[in-house]
């Protein structure tokens, strides 16, 4: 087996996590324009799976959050291994004190860096007010979720992680299914009804992103860490065992385990809906099978067959990915710079064709920008 790894890290995550982004920076506006320009069915299937379902249900595009999350649990051991291996022990929750206390702070750090760079792409340096403020975000989530996560790694062992897991998706479905809402009573799984948006509601400071709830807010945040204990989970497996049993074993396991999450997701949807918008445990453990799919088919195309310059581009955006994500999200004007380049000449097209030549010119210009940091050796890395 012929692992491609950059500084300790495979670059089949690096993949991974530029193919989640891609759809976010500007690749849902191609598909949506292919959409509009040429109807055929392939694309008009995948324009309605780059949109957000409305309540119960999933489509890819809700996906692409749950699976970042769980690349940055996968990155955990790998994170954590030098200073594990510095400390002279096997294990990471035989650390001394003293050393887990200093990888506390930096993991605190970093939580609250993606909490603070969260409130800009939701607009804090405009300065629109407290009330106009909204404090919950994807980076902050992430953030939050990744350092409940890392404790649970640093203190405990395989197999208490694994009960923390189920834990977690069991109290949360408890909770949401029991705990009555004033108004609502227990189980409803409305936006307002269900416990996730009433505490928002009394809780969650400044504006909701959906007036009534928040999806990135407090109390989904929980679930959250279960997805991020998920990525950690196959990121310990795969330090652990890849290099012992065979490649064909590796990839049996990963397959097996994506196909048992999704089966339990399912099951779970008859009593406790698959939800994005709140985190739901069902939610959790489909969209992990799913994250372990995806995981393995850049795995083995990357890392155990070799195949790796067709990918560059997904690299270039997965080195850089919290970067490119908030530049897309509003702090740059791409499609100024990719109309003023590139305007003149996309007139002379057709009409009808002339969004899909912007939509792709706006990726062309986003790409040279992450080709030109990476050439520079200048990534974000909080």
């Amino acid at each position: 087996m012929s692992k491609i790894i950059t500084n300790d890290r495979l670059v089949s995550l690096d993949v991974l996590r530029g193919f989640v982004m891609f759809w976010i920076m500007s690749g849902e506006h191609i598909i949506h324009a292919l959409a509009k320009a040429a109807p055929i069915p392939i694309f008009v299937w995948m324009s309605s799976q780059l949109h957000h379902t409305d309540w119960d249900g999933i489509t890819f595009y809700d996906m692409i959050f749950p699976v970042f999350l769980f690349v940055a649990g996968v990155s955990m051991p790998y994170s954590f291994d030098k200073k594990i291996k510095q400390a002279g022990v096997i294990a990471p929750s035989e650390l001394p004190s003293n050393e887990k206390k200093k990888i506390y702070w930096s993991m605190l750090k970093r939580t609250c860096i993606l909490v603070f760079l969260g409130f800009v792409v939701n607009g804090l340096l405009r300065f629109d007010g407290y009330d106009q403020t909204r404090f919950a975000s994807v980076l902050g989530r992430i953030g939050i979720a990744w350092f409940f996560a890392g404790l649970i790694y640093l203190n405990f062992d395989l197999k208490k992680q694994l009960i923390w897991f189920a834990g977690i998706l069991i109290g949360y479905y408890l909770a949401m299914k029991l705990i009555p809402v004033p108004g609502f009573g227990a189980g409803d799984l409305t936006a307002e009804g269900s416990l996730e948006g009433y505490i928002d509601r009394l809780f969650l400071p400044g504006r909701l992103h959906s007036t009534v709830y928040d999806p990135e807010g407090i109390f989904s945040t929980i679930p959250a860490v279960s997805t991020a204990l998920l990525g950690m989970f196959l990121g310990t497996f795969l330090k652990t065992q890849a290099n012992i049993i065979s490649v064909n074993k590796t990839i049996g396991i990963l397959v097996v385990a994506a196909i048992v999450l999704i089966g339990l997701g399912l099951l779970w949807n008859y009593d406790f809906p698959i939800n994005k918008h709140l985190w739901t445990s069902s939610f959790v453990c489909f969209v992990g099978g799913f994250s372990i799919l995806f995981f393995t088919f850049f795995y083995v195309i990357i890392d155990v067959l070799g195949f790796h310059k067709w990918a560059f581009p997904l690299l270039l955006i997965g080195s850089n990915s919290i970067l490119i994500y908030m530049a897309a999200e509003g702090l740059v004007n791409f499609k100024h710079t990719a109309d003023f380049v590139f305007g003149g000449l996309i007139k002379f097209a057709p009409i009808i064709w002339q969004p899909v030549f912007i939509t792709i010119s706006v990726t062309f210009v986003q790409l040279l920008l992450l080709y030109f940091l990476y050439k520079k050796k200048w990534f974000l890395k909080i």
